[in-house]
This record gives C-alpha cells, sequence and structure tokens, in this order.
C-alpha cells in the first residue's frame, strides 16, 4: 500500500512540474495625453475627442469646475478635435485642430 501511495504521489508531482505559467504584473502604460477642461457654464458638460470621425467620450465635468481629463487610445501629435456637449444637449462648443501633445488647456465656453 506504501508503494502505491508513493508512486500515486511521485506522478502527481511529475504531472504539475511541467506547466509553464506566465505572469503579467505590470499595467498597460496610461496615456500622456489630456485636456484639462474648465467649465465656466451653469450646467454639466460631456467632453469629447473626436479623432478618425469618431466621438470618443472622455468625462462629464461638473457645472463651474475644472478637470483634468487623459484621452486614452489617442497617440502623441494626433490632431483631433475636442467637444462639449451641455447635459440636456441644448448648446456644443468645439475646438477643432487640436494637436495633442501632453496636456491642452481649453474653457468652455
Amino acid at each position: 500500500m506504501k508503494s502505491l501511495l508513493a508512486v500515486v504521489a511521485l506522478a502527481a508531482v511529475v504531472a504539475c512540474g511541467g506547466r509553464q505559467v506566465e505572469v503579467n504584473t505590470t499595467p498597460a502604460p496610461a496615456s500622456d495625453m489630456a485636456v484639462h477642461v474648465t467649465n465656466n457654464l451653469s450646467q454639466a458638460v460631456n467632453v469629447y475627442v473626436n479623432s478618425g470621425g469618431s466621438d470618443i467620450f472622455l468625462k462629464q465635468v461638473s457645472a463651474g469646475s475644472s478637470e483634468h481629463v487623459p484621452v486614452p487610445g489617442i497617440a502623441a501629435g494626433s490632431t483631433v478635435t475636442i467637444k462639449a456637449t451641455t447635459v440636456d444637449n441644448s448648446k456644443t462648443y468645439t475646438k477643432e485642430n487640436v494637436s495633442l501633445a501632453g496636456m491642452y488647456m481649453w474653457q468652455v465656453p
């Protein structure tokens, strides 16, 4: 009986010993591209960036506040349009031909 247990234990160790495990502990690097939005309106705005014809929602910025808004997925030096739409969709503000190279400061309106 002891020899049977020894064989089973040895087989378990051999079976488990050949596995390879890939561990990734480093998160993807954060984008250095950002827009610093100052919302001077009396209502919140939804901020978007448009690159290649598609609007990408970034963040909602509260009325009368400033926010640092990261722009993920946009390469440095890309030319984009930044857009802010009031939460009631009554007004839209845009800034065209913005070359993102780090932080871009923008005030609405």
